[in-house]
């Protein structure tokens, strides 16, 4: 019963998180003709700050220390970097186009942990990595289909979510979740502040509130309880389980780009997201075999 019902709460957090990435693209669809990009980012980490901020105050865990805060300035300026990219492809690209290019982050972490975190590259990563930059060329098609500028963006903004997976996972050896969390939102609401000031295209926030009020804000909690979900998703399951399912997220935005903003359901994207995906499961599969089995028992 352990394991069905572990199955069942796997299940029903990625529902919850394949809805809350939905909501948070079509939310910020919908804000981005009335608030700059860089406000936008700026609302997400300032409810993020407040939230993370209020459950460590009324909670009894180890609080929001940073024991290493130059990483964690790191991490989160290319983790603004990416939001932005991949923000900015939202409000340009077809929304599956988007999920399909921003799936190329596990090829990236591939790449960078070789680089960085000295990680053996095996062949089935190795695989991974030349099926995902396959992918991205039947996705995309150069010299066949038009290359959009924004489409390399959000490549860029891959590759800074596996840097910050990365940072993350140099983080966890001695910081708590919660703080990681807490200072991502608290170091990223001043940069997009100061960013947006600096730009051109001043929003009016009573015509915002008024008119994009309700979008604004399911782009705030949708945005919180994405991460939320996917988190206790890997809390009760395993990788090999819970990124297949978290793959569903392309045929799900797909469909709503095409049922809310008449986008065609092109069969290329989908041929280069099944390359991606399938690089990824061949991978988690051969590492969940090469991972040691504990010993029965009675041993």
């Amino acid at each position: 019963m352990r394991v069905a019902s572990d199955l069942a709460a796997v299940v029903l957090w990625m529902a919850g998180a394949l809805t809350a990435f939905s909501a948070t693209a079509i939310a910020v669809r919908e804000v981005a003709p009335a608030l700059p990009l860089f406000d936008i980012l700026a609302a997400r980490a300032g409810t993020g700050t407040a939230v993370i901020g209020l459950v460590a105050l009324l909670g009894r865990g180890p609080g929001l220390r940073a024991r290493r805060m130059p990483l964690h300035l790191l991490r989160n300026l290319a983790h603004a970097v990416a939001n932005y990219g991949w923000t900015y492809g939202v409000t340009l690209l077809p929304l599956g186009v988007v999920f399909a290019l921003e799936f190329t982050t596990p090829a990236w972490v591939t790449l960078l942990a070789v680089l960085i975190l000295r990680e053996r590259l095996t062949g089935s990563r190795a695989a991974a990595v030349a099926l995902g930059f396959l992918g991205v060329l039947v996705i995309l098609r150069p010299g066949i289909a038009a290359l959009q500028p924004a489409s390399l963006i959000v490549l860029v903004a891959a590759l800074g979510f596996a840097f910050t997976a990365v940072a993350t996972k140099l983080l966890t050896r001695t910081e708590t979740t919660l703080s990681i969390l807490f200072w991502m939102n608290a170091i990223q609401l001043p940069l997009n502040l100061v960013a947006g000031r600096l730009l051109p295209g001043k929003a009016a926030v009573p015509f915002v509130v008024q008119h994009h009020g309700v979008a604004l804000a399911v782009l705030c909690v949708a945005g919180l309880a994405s991460h939320w979900c996917l988190t206790n998703a890997y809390k009760r399951g395993d990788a090999i389980l819970v990124i297949p399912l978290d793959f569903l997220r392309l045929p799900l935005i797909a469909v709503v780009g095409w049922q809310f903003y008449g986008e065609a359901l092109d069969p290329w994207l989908f041929a280069g997201a099944a390359l991606i995906v399938s690089g990824i499961v061949y991978n988690l599969r051969r590492e969940a075999r090469r991972a040691p089995r504990p010993l029965p028992s009675g041993a």
